[in-house]
């Protein structure tokens, strides 16, 4: 099987008194799906955006699609290919409505507009988002905006999902359209969670981080 991601003895610090990552070796192989949990400040977050470049690492070194990974250019690649919900919907969703940001990046891989537009309505039709494509980040509930961030990911048919708490402020109909829709996919999953009724009918095995190291 094709591994995405392999991490090696990868260290992290924010600075000289706040490690965070420390000896983290794991690794992410195709249609894996799997749970990253530990208590806030574990360090999940800084793994998750260490894998695509957003935070780099001290020591250690980060494979990813079967090149090692070091500076912005490679990890540019990588983005691509591995997508990242973040912990804000906010962060993710820019543009002056729900369809454009979820254009955005499919225009990014020069896609052509008719392909575009075609993977803008299949993606909201999916997640149940066709109403909100004219409307802007702002109008959406808080369960809505996290559908619209992970739209923004599925319409680039990633190899890979690397998913930031994702049913944070998310209703039960939300939830369910979420589950139904990581059980379809085909990607990777890397999930960091709290939520471990979610991540039961999801993953398949388990991560668990522990004051920057994976426990055993």
């Amino acid at each position: 099987m094709e591994t995405l991601f392999a991490l090696t003895n990868v260290d992290f610090a924010y600075g000289p008194d706040r490690p965070t990552l420390s000896g983290i070796s794991m690794t992410l192989d195709a249609n894996d799906r799997v749970a990253l949990t530990g208590n806030n400040g574990s360090g999940k977050t800084t793994l998750l955006h260490a894998l695509v470049g957003l935070n780099k690492p001290q020591q250690g070194e980060i494979h990813a699609f079967g090149r090692q990974r070091r500076t912005e250019k490679d990890f540019y690649e990588v983005r691509l290919r591995a997508g990242l919900l973040f912990e804000d919907s906010d962060d993710q969703l820019f543009c002056a409505t729900v369809a454009e940001d979820v254009a955005f990046g499919p225009f990014n891989l020069g896609w052509p507009r008719e392909r575009v537009a075609a993977a803008v309505d299949s993606t909201l039709a999916r997640l149940g988002l066709s109403h909100s494509r004219d409307l802007s980040a702002a109008e959406l509930s808080h369960g809505e905006k996290r559908m619209a961030a992970l739209a923004t990911l599925l319409a680039m048919n990633p190899a890979a999902l690397l998913l930031d708490e994702p049913t944070n402020g998310m209703d039960q109909a939300h939830i369910d359209v979420l589950i139904q829709t990581l059980q379809d996919t085909e990607a990777a999953l890397l999930i960091a969670s709290h939520d471990h009724a979610f991540l039961k009918r999801i993953a398949r095995r388990s991560l668990r981080l522990e004051n920057g190291r994976i426990a055993s």
